[in-house]
């Protein structure tokens, strides 16, 4: 990788699902992938949300990061949308050299763009190197997050 200023952040297409399910299947993000058919069929499912789009970072061509971010429609805070970036993953042979950096910018100027008041994440509280990335980015550590493990329903 030259420098952050080459890599370059666009809407992800479909023949981009194998890369990223490549950067998901890391130690430490999500380890076990989806099988790239059911994937294809959740991206399909994609183009009936409203605001939601899948990004990819590229390096010369090469993807080396992801995100998701989705913008809601609230009517609370006066009907100001708000965002939330997901699944932020940066290949481990690219981390440390910009690539979240950009991505995080990109999804802050995106959501500038679509007015919302706020952009938030949430990371898992093992992540500990990613906290600190995401403060020396501006994000505090506000309120808390809560999870509720959900078992799957049969259909």
């Amino acid at each position: 990788m030259a420098d952050a200023a080459d890599i370059k952040v666009r809407p992800a297409a479909e023949a981009d699902l194998p890369a990223v399910l490549a950067l998901y299947a890391q130690p430490g993000f999500d380890d076990t992938t989806l099988p790239i058919a059911d994937a294809r069929r959740l991206w399909a499912r994609f183009a009936a949300y409203p605001d939601y789009t899948l990004y990819v970072a590229e390096d010369g061509g090469t993807i080396v990061g992801s995100f998701a971010l989705l913008v809601m429609d609230n009517l609370g805070h006066l009907g100001a949308p708000s965002a939330i970036v997901e699944d932020v993953v940066v290949a481990p042979d690219t981390q440390g050299r910009g690539v979240g950096r950009v991505m995080m910018d990109f999804a802050r100027r995106k959501s500038i763009e679509k007015r919302c008041y706020k952009l938030v994440l949430s990371s898992s509280a093992k992540r500990e190197r990613a906290h600190a990335f995401y403060e020396q980015l501006g994000y505090e550590r506000y309120g808390y997050c809560f999870r509720l493990d959900l078992a799957p329903v049969a259909p």
